[in-house]
């Protein structure tokens, strides 16, 4: 395949530049577009060095197959028709078209037969805190249906790109120093701190990033499931965890709950308590997986049940995510 990548330089441009490699993707040829200023940059592929090329409204995607693209809902926006007018699929990382209802918004171990139909040549990747959230629901909702969802997300610097990353390194150093801290990225200083604010309010007092999580969810799951959710910025510096409780339309056991996530794609089990054994950001960086743990009864609800969830939204909320759905296309084209 001849495969595109826009946005090369972000945090995720670089992530599916490892996840191509890793996963020994079908690539023929590797172009790479970014922005003037990221233009004539060269980024290392199996050995081979690649220049990135300016993104421009020009036929330089005649011969794309698929076009990974990763630079913003604004960039996503204006440049669709010219990635997708000659035939290129376009997987897009941004907000751009999630809950457009010609592009289907998908997660692969959810609903990937949804990526075969694109009246746009689009597919969507979902917001990365969705993307963890429906992993985890989905194997409780093939046992019985999931009505309502409460999660309140600890959300790492890294869900800001890695000027973010960087920034929150650079506030831990100047602090250390006695120095006032660079408060650039984010409404506050992040380090030893939590911001409990993702993206802008809505008019209803919550964030679109909280919103995004009601609808996003919905439409993957194709599902009337009600979403309630509170997006928190912590001093974390990649990968993201969920506090998550569900009331489903039967009871459901902590031993039917276990032995359905250990057994679901895309997930992992980490549940023993006793021996202090629960997924945390620390370690599980770079990995794939969503995590899963601290499995309990919700207390106030006989059909609740309350979790905890760590993934690596860089990996599976983005870059991993776009290309498995590029394998489901191949696959089942």
């Amino acid at each position: 395949m001849n495969i595109a990548i826009v946005g090369t330089s972000g945090a995720v441009g670089q992530e599916l530049l490892r996840v191509l490699e890793q996963r020994n993707f079908p690539v023929k040829e590797l172009h790479l577009f970014g922005s003037s200023r990221s233009a004539g940059t060269s980024y290392n592929f199996k050995g081979k060095q690649i220049v990135v090329k300016e993104l421009q409204h020009n036929d330089d995607f005649k011969r794309i197959d698929i076009a990974f693209v990763s630079a913003g809902g604004s960039t996503s926006l204006e440049f669709a028709e010219t990635i997708t007018k000659h035939g290129a699929i376009m997987i897009d990382n941004s907000s751009a078209f999630r809950m457009d209802d010609e592009v289907p918004l998908v997660v692969p171990e959810i609903n990937g037969e949804d990526a075969l139909n694109r009246p746009k040549g689009i597919v969507a990747n979902p917001n990365c805190t969705t993307a963890q959230l429906v992993i985890a629901l989905k194997p409780i909702e093939d046992i019985t249906h999931i009505k309502k969802v409460h999660v309140a997300t600890y959300q790492a610097a890294s869900g800001a790109g890695a000027a973010a990353m960087k920034e929150l390194e650079e506030q831990y150093r100047e602090l250390v120093k006695g120095e006032k801290p660079t408060v650039s990225k984010f409404a506050y200083q992040l380090a030893y701190n939590l911001i409990p604010q993702v993206d802008v309010f809505t008019d209803n007092g919550y964030t679109k990033e909280e919103m995004k999580m009601y609808y996003e969810t919905r439409k993957i799951m194709h599902s009337n499931i009600e979403v309630s959710a509170t997006c928190v910025r912590v001093p974390v510096m990649r990968a993201h965890s969920e506090a998550i409780w569900i009331e489903t339309e039967r009871p459901i056991s902590i031993e039917e709950a276990r032995e359905a996530f250990s057994k679901a794609d895309g997930v992992k089990l980490i549940d023993n308590p006793n021996e202090k054994e629960y997924p945390m950001p620390l370690g599980l960086e770079g990995t794939d997986p969503v995590y899963v743990g601290r499995i309990r009864k919700d207390l106030t609800n006989e059909n609740g049940l309350s979790f905890w969830t760590v993934s690596d939204q860089i990996r599976k909320g983005a870059a991993l995510n776009a290309v498995q759905i590029a394998e489901y296309i191949i696959k089942n084209s």
